[in-house]
């Protein structure tokens, strides 16, 4: 089944500063992809080829310009009723800036059964919130400290916990990793593949490093200056890239492979 479905999608923004008062920039130009059920697809490109402003239209934080989206066979539309908001979760690229850093973490959850009571759990609230944790791999005892008091990786995996609160059909990691070091790094990745297996979650895992899309992806999506320009299986793609644009990504990230900077 294919669960989000993207096609003819174009997002501008008005350019700051020009003296024509219609100028503006365009950010994606007709992309189309899908991701299916319990597939992870990867979209990969340099800062400013558009990757997160997909990722934004995507959970409704950005309107785009043209183009038709559906989740699970039915139009998004452009105000997303509370099942969509719920169905579709992100996970930010600063774990810290993405938390209330005024609230304790069992808060923080708690506020997302607050916001979707249809789904919130039965039982004592803060069994719930224990449970949420263990599900990602944190000690209960995280409920009672605040993100200022958790590591990165730490800080990441409650909001990952957060997300998963809401049992969302669709995942959207922008930039999920990048701020982590690389062993924290592949302790998130790993939780990524393993939450995947048990809830059968479907992924749009946006992100620059190829080294990171390889260890994840099932299918990867290149883009460059706003539009795609290849698309496929991942081992494909890797293995035999077609476009002159993902071999010059791919030998970059080889190079920094050599010298130690993945």
């Amino acid at each position: 089944m294919t669960v989000l479905a993207v096609e003819g999608l174009r997002v501008t923004f008005p350019v700051r500063g020009s003296l024509l008062r219609r100028s503006r920039f365009t950010a994606v130009e007709d992309a189309a992809f899908t991701v299916g059920e319990n597939e992870i697809v990867a979209v990969v490109g340099e800062s400013g080829s558009g990757k997160t402003t997909i990722a934004r239209c995507v959970v409704g934080l950005r309107r785009p310009d043209a183009g038709v989206m559906t989740f699970e066979g039915a139009p998004l539309p452009a105000r997303r009723p509370p099942e969509l908001k719920r169905a579709i979760q992100m996970v930010f690229q600063d774990p810290r800036s993405s938390l209330n850093p005024h609230m304790r973490v069992g808060a923080i959850i708690e506020e997302a059964w607050l916001t979707h009571p249809s789904v919130a759990p039965p039982g004592p609230r803060a069994d719930a919130v224990e449970a949420a944790l263990a599900g990602v791999g944190l000690d209960g005892e995280a409920a009672a400290r605040y993100p200022a008091q958790l590591s990165g990786g730490q800080c990441q995996r409650v909001s990952l916990a957060r997300a998963l609160a809401l049992s969302p059909r669709l995942l959207v990691c922008d930039e999920a990793v990048s701020a982590l070091d690389v062993s924290v790094q592949s302790q998130v990745l790993r939780l990524l593949v393993e939450l995947r297996a048990t809830r059968r979650l479907s992924m749009l895992f946006i992100s620059h490093d190829l080294g990171v899309v390889h260890q994840i992806a099932d299918r990867v999506v290149v883009m460059r200056a706003g539009r795609i320009v290849e698309q496929g299986p991942a081992d494909t793609v890797f293995a035999d890239p077609r476009h002159e644009y993902t071999r010059a990504l791919l030998d970059a990230a080889l190079e920094l492979n050599d010298i130690g900077m993945t």
